[in-house]
């Protein structure tokens, strides 16, 4: 068992594989071994996590992983420990696996109780085993006052296997069948764990979306079973590996980035050209050997004080194919105007915000990002889930419901790699195994990171690395930076820019 850190790209297996990877291994074990194996991790961990714990509360659901459950009850009690189990099965439909482990919490002399147990405190734990990846409906009825128990109570929980509630595959909140569809239950949301025991491997819902929020810290225990031949359908992002930037180099050997954005008052009376500002300001301190920018403000400002390292240009004076471009942020509809001459000029290019809106509703523009792999252009597109809907001509729900197929959709259609921004960032490429990022927190929700990002990600395609590899790097180096920040600073875009390095 270990618990799940940054630094390294650890597999992540979907539920259908997970299944498969549960048939494979019980095929070679006596019965009721895996279940054995689990349960007395999770009474291992629970005990570790709360070794002056007067009470246990086990909810069990009706499933095996209620079994898991028992199994780690019956364990607490022969140490000596009060563990009471609630539980929503009924004997006759419960699961082999599962009426084992019942029959050997009873006989253990586990207590169990038709509700849970009052007066929990800070010592005690609550142990989750009420749904796991058996979720295939939001809880109704006791199962869902028990998840609001656990919720509002006052003792922490340790989730086995997943955080009942939610999608194992998503992150998302379990939904009800409506209709031909799912629909989300009003009020309801997953359990929202202090640690989760994840078994056999990883799931990707742990990463992303609410996931992160529910799942707390993550301990993984494979129950024995190592060399699945299952692929796995994404991977976390791991912590770069750090360079050292020789002596005997200038400027130019780090490439020069040019930014092109920031519509000015003129057009729509909206000033955006700090947005601009921003991304250069990302690209100069993310290591970029030169920055340049080319607002699309009929060149009100020429000149930032603050940071005099940043050259204006206008767009006839870049040479876009000698230049890795940062294009969008900031952009409005003035964006519109540059972007045929982008995308078929810049050989290294990041497209965000405007630029995303524009080739979302210009099928000449999406044809023009497309042909771009032809040519073997390097193309990092960075959108927020509302901008990625719009380029999949679908809602902010659906691809929130899905992030991982989401990008992966938009990759490979536009033949580029795809950043969706949001918790658990997920990085996608055509033919390439997705990677999930778990740097960051909520400091970054307020206005300029997204373009901070952009500028970051242009530094590392102008240093020489791939797209996927620039992408993966700029986006934990972000959430690193976030992570890392003062305890009751504000982190605000500009300071965020600032505090990156090379």
């Amino acid at each position: 068992m270990h618990r799940i850190t940054r630094a390294l790209p650890q597999p992540l297996f979907d539920i259908a594989a997970t299944r498969r990877m549960e048939l494979a291994a019980a095929v070679g074990l006596p019965p009721h071994t895996l279940m054995q194996r689990a349960g007395l991790a999770v009474a291992r961990l629970a005990l570790a996590l709360a070794p002056h714990a007067r009470t246990f509360w086990v909810a069990c659901g009706p499933g095996n992983n209620g079994g898991d459950g028992m199994e780690a009850a019956m364990h607490l009690k022969r140490w000596g420990r009060h563990p009471v189990v609630t539980w929503l099965g009924e004997e006759a439909r419960t699961p082999a696996d599962a009426r084992a482990s019942l029959a050997r919490a009873r006989d253990a002399g586990v207590s169990f109780a038709d509700t849970p147990p009052a007066g929990l405190g800070p010592d005690d734990l609550c142990i989750d085993a009420l749904l796991g990846i058996g979720a295939t409906r939001a809880p109704e009825g006791r199962m869902a006052e028990w998840i609001t128990a656990l919720n509002t109570g006052a003792a922490p929980i340790l989730a086995v296997d997943v955080p009942s509630g939610l999608n194992a595959d998503s992150g998302e909140a379990v939904a009800r069948p409506e209709g031909n569809g799912l629909q989300q239950v009003e009020g309801t949301r997953p359990v929202q764990a202090h640690h989760t025991l994840t078994l056999l491997g990883c799931k990707p819902g742990l990463f992303t979306a609410h996931g992160r929020d529910a799942a707390g810290a993550v301990w993984l225990d494979d129950l024995g079973i190592t060399g699945s031949l299952e692929a796995p359908c994404a991977r976390l992002n791991p912590s770069p590996t750090p360079t050292h930037r020789a002596h005997a180099t200038h400027k130019g050997s780090y490439g020069d980035v040019a930014v092109i954005g920031g519509e000015g008052l003129a057009g729509r009376g909206m000033g955006m050209t700090g947005a601009a500002v921003l991304a250069a300001s990302a690209a100069l301190h993310g290591g970029a050997g030169r920055v340049l920018i080319s607002l699309l403000d009929d060149g009100a400002m020429t000149l930032d004080p603050g940071q005099p390292e940043l050259m204006f240009r206008t767009m006839t004076a870049l040479n876009l194919s000698a230049l890795t471009v940062v294009c969008g942020c900031g952009g409005g509809d003035a964006v519109r105007q540059v972007l045929p001459q982008v995308l078929a000029q810049s050989p290294r290019l990041v497209l965000d915000a405007d630029a995303l809106n524009a080739i979302a509703t210009d099928s000449a523009l999406k044809t023009l990002l497309q042909q771009r792999a032809a040519r073997r252009y390097a193309t990092v597109l960075t959108p927020h889930p509302l901008e990625a809907a719009r380029l999949l001509g679908g809602s902010t729900a659906t691809v929130q419901a899905d992030r991982l197929a989401a990008a992966g959709h938009l990759a490979t259609d536009l033949r580029c790699v795809v950043v969706l921004k949001g918790s658990g960032t997920v990085i996608a490429a055509p033919e390439t195994i997705p990677v999930i990022n778990q740097t960051g927190n909520a400091r970054l929700a307020t206005a300029g990171t997204g373009d901070v990002l952009a500028g970051l990600v242009g530094a590392g395609l102008a240093e020489g690395l791939d797209a996927f590899t620039a992408a993966c790097t700029a986006v934990y180096r972000h959430g690193a930076a976030a992570d890392s920040w003062p305890a009751g600073g504000t982190l605000t875009a500009s300071a965020l820019a600032r505090r990156l390095s090379p």
